[in-house]
């Protein structure tokens, strides 16, 4: 959608969010809103909120403004604390324009690495955001004076949600067998962890296991008060693979910790889903709908490159399979079509 088609939407929601909704000609004032966690919410936040990041990167010529926005939270960063009150007035301007209003219990002004207002750092989508000054000689220096590091890592208001999560869930199944807590527990925990592994996020892992645990021995005590704490631990962990989990011999707890830590690496600036790059999306997300599985997995095993001359595949190259022994089902690797024909062109000669 261009620029010019979003402008006009844009206004007519922000009409729709001051006086109401038309509906067949008639004019509607619903009471409540779109539902918690509703795609229209966001949808409808994004169209009505278009222009924002604009209108405050304007603030200051001197001073470079920066504005990140998913949906309706917002962070606005310059190195100007004067500038960065400026861009806060701007936007408490902008969205009075439309009817809204920043909320002041979520609002404020920090610094990511000396304290503010007895403020250091900020929490933004689940991730706290703050730096370190380092050594002298661990981290490079910025103009001049002592670096430090930028750390990314769970907030705490996040891992205390999650856990309080986790803690609900095995309380509601007290009565329930083992299997089915498992099965209940298992996908939170995938889910969350797999969100912050992008971030420095270890400590957080073991240390959010080590809390479940916990819960786990309360519930195996609630089942069993009159069992002692051995009986219980052989009867809900097992070994397996070298190690104590929380199992029944079929289901097994997951951990945190079993995520491994992947950083995230931002798309090029130049790139989109629909651009027909697929090496490039099946490298970064590790599949492709329009491709077989077994290409996809060999592309991602092989880094996207061709195993014979060790350039990259691109959108225009030929991709085909090869077999190493000749054995049709095993050792497989893929290959640039023209590489693939110079290997089958020795073995004729």
């Amino acid at each position: 959608m261009s620029l010019n088609t979003i402008q006009p939407v844009a206004r007519l929601v922000r009409l729709w969010l001051k006086a109401g909704i038309v509906d067949k000609g008639e004019l509607l004032f619903p009471e409540a809103g779109t539902p918690q966690g509703s795609p229209l919410s966001p949808l409808l936040c994004n169209v009505a909120l278009h222009g924002l990041e604009v209108a405050l990167e304007k603030v200051s010529t001197r001073y470079r403004v920066v504005v990140i926005r998913y949906a309706d939270d917002l962070v606005i960063i310059c190195q100007d604390l004067e500038t960065l009150l400026k861009a806060k007035a701007r936007a408490e301007e902008w969205l009075a324009e439309v009817g809204l209003r920043l909320k002041p219990s979520k609002s404020r002004v920090t610094h990511t690495l000396e304290p503010h207002n007895g403020n250091v750092g900020f929490d933004f989508l689940g991730f706290h955001i703050r730096q370190y000054r380092g050594g002298k000689y661990r981290t490079r220096t910025y103009r001049g004076k002592p670096g430090f590091k930028t750390i990314i890592k769970p907030s705490q208001k996040a891992i205390e949600r999650h856990l309080q999560q986790i803690q609900d869930i095995v309380r509601k199944h007290r009565g329930a067998p083992q299997e089915a807590l498992i099965a209940a527990v298992n996908p939170v925990i995938w889910g969350w962890a797999l969100y912050h592994r992008t971030g420095v996020a270890k400590r957080v892992f073991t240390e959010s296991d080590m809390r479940i645990f916990e819960m786990l021995i309360r519930w195996a005590r609630h089942r069993h008060p009159h069992k002692s704490w051995g009986w219980r631990y052989r009867r809900y962990w097992r070994k397996q693979k070298g190690r104590v989990s929380f199992s029944d011999g079929e289901s097994t707890l997951v951990r945190h910790e079993d995520t491994p830590i992947k950083r995230h690496v931002k798309v090029r600036g130049n790139k989109s889903p629909y651009d027909g790059d697929w090496p490039y999306w099946m490298q970064r997300r590790g599949r492709d709908p329009t491709k077989p599985i077994r290409v996809t997995r060999l592309s991602e095993r092989q880094e996207g490159r061709c195993t014979l001359c060790g350039l990259r595949f691109t959108a225009e190259d030929i991709v085909e399979v090869h077999h190493l022994d000749g054995n049709r089902y095993a050792n497989l690797v893929l290959l640039h079509g023209h590489c693939h024909d110079q290997i089958h062109g020795k073995r004729c000669l």
